[in-house]
């Protein structure tokens, strides 16, 4: 009989908590801040920027580079660049949302997934921008008709 007892008191404890969201962050101001920042240790703004740089730089021609890359990070706002999406993030995802994002992009798949960021926007950017640049016109002359 006591054995039976222990046996229960386990089961209901794992019932109460699979149904429980105690694993999950409440959704505050301060947990999304938390999980904000908690994201941009795992993706630094400043690598972000020198992959994109490094990667725009690679389109124009190859003695204009080193100079574009130094006005680049001149000229640009990295504290700014990090206030924007810090602000963005906090008011578009759940605390959890950025929880999850920062544990993926801090895991070492994450991080892989994220060095290759950069070459996959580079290669899907100016295609993207020439199709919607294509259906905007399209769009625009089928809207002159109507």
């Amino acid at each position: 009989m006591k054995h039976t007892a222990k046996l229960l008191a386990v089961a209901l404890a794992l019932c109460l908590l699979a149904g429980s969201p105690a694993l999950a962050l409440d959704d505050t101001p301060a947990n999304r801040a938390a999980a904000a920042d908690a994201y941009l240790q795992a993706v630094p703004p400043r690598s972000l920027l020198n992959d994109m740089t490094e990667k725009m730089a690679a389109t124009i021609p190859e003695n204009q580079r080193t100079p574009f890359k130094t006005l680049m990070n001149q000229n640009l706002d990295i504290n700014t660049l990090t206030n924007v999406m810090r602000t963005a993030m906090i008011k578009n995802f759940t605390a959890d949302e950025l929880k999850a994002l920062a544990d993926f992009y801090g895991s070492p798949v994450g991080k892989s997934a994220m060095a290759k960021m950069g070459t996959y926007m580079a290669d899907a950017m100016g295609p993207m921008m020439n199709e919607l640049k294509r259906a905007v016109a399209v769009t625009q002359e089928q809207m002159k008709t109507k």
